[in-house]
């Protein structure tokens, strides 16, 4: 079994908050800046109790801004279908 997301990337990684469909605000740690297509996205992972959960990955778009950045949903299923493509590609060229 592979190593856990906290193995992987320490205690030390950064955090953005995003609102659920139910308004609950989620806390999700990024676990991958990647470029593509001339933009920037993060994988990310849902935090829990100070731990990251490995149940799931979700991507954003990336706008960077002076001391921080900040994580807008991809809303076009197009360009979520392109950049997961692109995602999983990079993850697999890493594992291997």
């Amino acid at each position: 079994m592979g190593e856990t997301f906290d193995e992987a990337f320490g205690d030390d990684y950064q955090t953005f908050t995003v609102k659920a469909r139910d308004g609950r605000d989620v806390e999700l740690a990024v676990m991958e800046e990647f470029e593509f297509d001339g933009r920037l996205y993060v994988a990310a992972a849902r935090v829990e109790d100070d731990t990251i959960r490995a149940d799931g990955v979700y991507l954003y778009r990336c706008l960077l801004r002076e001391d921080d950045f900040e994580a807008v949903e991809i809303t076009s299923a197009v360009e979520y279908r392109r950049v997961s493509e692109a995602y999983l590609a990079l993850d697999e060229a890493q594992q291997s």
